[in-house]
């Protein structure tokens, strides 16, 4: 039978509101950060030698001294104890997308027969899971379990509470024994590195001494959606593969648009407050709320921040999200594809380069010799980004994301940069070798003839544009809800190094030839643009043209991740993270092997669900409607033709039957395959559009069964009933 809203609000609170029992202070400052180990906890708990070493570790990069790691450890004890924490657990992201943990009891027997707390800084600095499970693309073999995980000092340490339970969670990379990377955080540390390093020597060329540290920010931008959780509990697609395998499109979803930035529902907000306080406590800048384009979806974004803490911050928040929606009755759906036919949900990616003495490098900033820094960074990206297009595709690559793409919700799977009429203009004329003329909008000039002026925001934005330069920063719009960002800015910082590293050696040979830094630039920068501006698109990105213009251009087209994914193995892709020290040959070949089984194994699952769903709640619906029907064709005494209906609704149970089967024969087949990329291969080829049609005839065949007989919550009750 149906759920009715009436029934949905006897398990919540007062009027199907969720009451919660924390408080939520109106002065945030006075809980923000209290459940990290930040500078000033560091600063009262650690004498101030050692506080000034930690402290240089993690602002400045400059190396650990190992011995203040029982001092600091000690601190950390103390402070985590007094936070009520029991236990303490390296907290890692491995290479299933996701983090993990393994707790320690801070309990140590005595010799008295009693117990201590104890951490050293041993304890701090190294731990030692079992590595065995975990996506190792053949890095290591199965019974070969040893793996360590790091202390990553420049990632401040945290106190998570879940219910009367607080653990102290060290932010940590994961390495094998044999030192290759298993995890996330290693490649996206040493992409920072190597971004800091060309962007430092392209600030040294450009006549900037005062920055000692550059560093890529970050904030990410969190769709979702939320659902009643007997919804959920209800719907078994939902419950393993995070999407609905099947589901007959609602009378209304989104075409009016009323649901877009309207008024928050007050159990949601409940629920956003909720995460929002939980999230300050823990340190997590979170910025903005609103309801987004789809009923029943949201949005949550943080401020910027160095990329590796917005790395470590974003898992957080898609933990938040999730953990406290359960309070509220509800399920926090992060896949980027959770319904069929209304918008799915992304994660914006806004990307820059900062300086440790707050300069921020894509800002065109006010005084001409930050307008020269501008103009250099800007180019880099373009180039970075038409050089290894296709690698940055590959960056979001995923199941989930599969469905989104190109969908008129999201980017095209073609890679472009929106730059604006104003900018692009400049750019235009600096290869045309003609001054600036100037468009409207406020523009900031350069001080010399040579070069032009820059504007300030004086264009609008582009939503389908895969990258977008949003004033100040670049937004990448194709990343995926449920993905980790540290892969894709571990590329975005890879690519533009690697285009400062070519800029930056093209600039010294032009000075040394004896030009004018002005002239060199000038020279530069309409060389690369020159050579890279065919990846510049300002125009519609769903629109029917732009595919045959991008085909013109020779940009590439990966329309699925099987084909994105082959990027990784190309022998430019591989000099490139060699080149730059961030991944090794066997190290990129591993994440290869590991994103394409996750693939395969993601549409084994989706099939195996589906045709579970199918054989107990699809047909025996159907066939009970069906002997209804044609009981009904028997007694009934008209000229009507029932047998017209009743044909079509068996012929849609025939087609179904078959499909079917068809599909547990090709599943079966598949999953023998001894190949990794031939699964991946026969999955998208063969699986997609078989479980596209049997949801076709499942949707068809939801439209004509009758609610009492058809007992899987419909679209309609999972997205409108609030």
């Amino acid at each position: 039978m149906s759920f009715s809203s009436a029934s949905l609000q006897t398990t919540a609170g007062h009027n199907g509101i969720a009451q919660s029992d924390e408080q939520f202070p109106a002065d945030i400052n006075a809980i923000f950060g209290i459940q990290t180990f930040s500078l000033e906890a560091m600063r009262a708990y650690l004498p101030d030698d050692v506080f000034a070493s930690l402290a240089k570790t993690m602002q400045q990069g400059e190396p650990l001294d190992p011995n203040i790691a029982d001092v600091v450890a000690l601190a950390m004890k103390e402070w985590a104890i007094e936070h009520g924490a029991t236990h303490f657990t390296h907290w890692f992201q491995p290479l299933t997308g996701g983090t993990a943990e393994k707790h320690e009891s801070f309990v140590t027997p005595n010799v008295g027969g009693g117990a201590v707390a104890k951490f050293s800084g041993k304890d701090l600095i190294q731990g030692e899971p079992d590595a065995s499970s975990f996506p190792s693309g053949g890095l290591r073999a199965t019974f070969e379990a040893r793996g360590y995980t790091a202390w990553d000092p420049s990632s401040p340490a945290f106190v998570m509470r879940i219910g009367n339970t607080a653990t102290l969670c060290i932010p940590t990379a994961f390495a094998s024994w044999s030192g290759e990377a298993l995890d996330y955080k290693i490649p996206l540390l040493r992409s920072i590195e190597a971004l800091n390093k060309q962007a430092l020597e392209a600030l040294r060329l450009l006549g900037e001494e005062k920055a000692q540290k550059c560093f890529a920010t970050a904030g990410s931008e969190q769709e979702f959606f939320l659902i009643h959780q007997q919804f959920y509990n209800r719907r078994p697609d939902l419950v393993v593969t995070g999407r609905t395998l099947i589901g007959a499109r609602p009378a209304k979803s989104q075409e009016l648009a009323d649901h877009y930035f309207g008024s928050i529902p007050e159990k949601v907000l409940a629920y956003m407050r909720e995460v929002e306080y939980r999230l300050y406590r823990l340190g997590v800048p979170i910025k903005t709320r609103h309801n987004e384009v789809a009923p029943s979806q949201y949005e949550i974004a943080p401020l910027y921040e160095h990329a590796n803490i917005s790395a470590d911050h974003q898992q957080l928040i898609m933990n938040i999200l999730r953990s406290t929606a359960p309070k509220y009755d509800m399920v926090c759906l992060l896949h980027e594809k959770p319904f069929e036919g209304i918008n799915g949900s992304g994660k914006h990616l806004n990307w820059s380069i900062a300086t440790d003495t707050g300069l921020n490098l894509l800002d065109p900033g006010k005084t001409p010799h930050e307008n020269l820094i501008f103009l250099y960074f800007a180019a880099a990206v373009i180039k970075a980004v038409d050089q290894y297009q296709g690698l940055l595709r590959a960056s979001i690559a995923s199941a989930g994301n599969d469905h989104r793409l190109g969908g008129h919700e999201a980017p095209p799977a073609i890679m472009s940069i929106f730059l604006g009429e104003e900018l692009s203009n400049i750019f235009e004329r600096i290869v045309e070798g003609q001054e600036h003329k100037q468009l409207e909008g406020g523009l900031l000039g350069l001080g010399t003839p040579i070069l032009p002026s820059l504007p300030r925001h004086s264009t609008d934005r582009n939503r389908t544009s895969p990258l977008a330069f949003t004033g100040n920063k670049f937004e990448f719009r194709a990343v995926g809800a449920s993905q980790t960002i540290s892969w894709p800015l571990t590329i975005l910082n890879t690519i533009v190094a690697d285009a400062l590293a070519s800029m930056n050696e093209r600039l010294k040979t032009l000075l040394n030839e004896g030009s004018s830094l002005e002239s060199a630039l000038r020279s530069l920068l309409a060389e690369v643009y020159q050579q890279h501006r065919r990846i510049v698109f300002n125009g519609d990105g769903y629109s029917p043209e732009w595919r045959t213009e991008a085909q013109r251009r020779g940009l590439l087209e990966l329309p699925d991740s099987v084909t994105a994914l082959q990027q990784l193995h190309d022998p430019a892709i591989i000099q490139l993270f060699e080149r730059h020290s961030v991944l090794s040959q066997k190290e990129l070949a591993a994440r290869e092997e590991i994103f394409l089984d996750q693939y395969a194994k993601t549409r084994i699952i989706e099939s195996l669900t589906l045709l579970s769903l199918v054989r107990k709640s699809v047909l025996p619906a159907a066939f009970h409607y069906g002997r209804q029907l044609r009981e009904t064709a028997n007694i009934f005494n008209s000229n009507i033709p029932l047998e017209v209906y009743t044909d079509h609704f068996a012929l849609l149970i025939e087609q179904l039957l078959q499909k079917t089967q068809a599909l547990d024969q090709e599943v079966a087949r598949i999953e023998q395959l001894p190949d990794t990329q031939q699964r991946a291969q026969e999955a998208v080829t063969v699986l997609v559009p078989l479980l596209a049609e049997i949801r076709t005839l499942c949707d068809n065949l939801e439209t004509l069964i009758p609610a009492e007989l058809w007992h899987l919550p419909t679209y309609q009750e999972m997205l409108f009933l609030k």
